[in-house]
């Protein structure tokens, strides 16, 4: 799939443009099957691929894979996948609900030296849900290289249009671990730390968005999954 090149309108100050096991996917598609399908929710899927996140990198990207390919059979939920990496670079697929596509793409990313762009990521997931509503927003990263204040006015910006954004941190940087709790708390989303286990951690958790993205409040509170219920009690702080 050709994604889209996002730098362009970057500078315009304008919105822009270990392998999962059988049984963590079993249980993904469990989970997600019985989530409210009433409609199709859509979720932004983004991701840092700077040369920081390269020594787990292979491994996030086996099972970040692994979830698209749950996504597509368990139907229901339209994704877009949007990064960022080296010198102004940041990048989105089309939307999708057959997220094979997605998952080929995501396999192909390469980590490039640069700073983080969470602020293009958060002005296009704006620019989204004003065309067509977005339900959430999932972040994996590890740092923050930007103002803090100004990321946080831009993620009020969208908790006011409804959309929760779950932010996942590797590793241990203060200064990342602040700033993406205050954001997911302005969206009314949650933020949690991916630990040695991450693979499986990530996994549970991208299984609870999916199914709040699909359902809402309602299905995640029916969910009977751990990692539902830490979300759920995220997010109602």
């Amino acid at each position: 799939m050709k994604d889209k090149d996002l730098t362009s309108t970057a500078n315009s100050g304008k919105a822009l443009g270990e392998k999962s096991s059988s049984t963590e996917i079993a249980s993904f598609l469990k989970a997600v099957s019985n989530a409210s399908l009433a409609k199709s929710g859509r979720l932004l899927f983004t991701l840092d691929a700077t040369n920081s996140r390269q020594p787990t990198w292979d491994r996030a990207m086996d099972i970040q894979a692994a979830m698209f390919d749950a996504v597509t059979k368990a139907g229901g939920l339209s994704v877009q996948l949007v990064y960022f990496r080296g010198f102004d670079e940041c990048r989105a697929s089309k939307w999708v609900i057959n997220a094979a596509a997605l998952r080929n793409l995501m396999l192909n990313i390469k980590c490039r030296g640069g700073h983080t762009q969470i602020a293009k990521i958060l002005n296009h997931a704006y620019r989204e849900t004003t065309r067509e509503k977005v339900a959430a927003l999932v972040f994996i990263g590890d740092a923050i290289e930007e103002s803090i204040d100004s990321l946080c006015q831009k993620a009020g910006e969208l908790g006011l249009k409804g959309v929760r954004c779950f932010f996942f941190q590797e590793g241990h940087d203060g200064t990342a671990e602040n700033g993406f709790r205050e954001m997911a708390r302005l969206t009314g989303g949650a933020y949690f730390r991916l630990g040695p286990d991450s693979a499986k951690e990530l996994a549970e958790l991208l299984g609870a968005v999916a199914i709040y993205a699909q359902g809402g409040i309602k299905a995640l509170s029916n969910s009977d999954k751990h990692k539902a219920r830490l979300l759920l009690q995220q997010m109602e702080q």
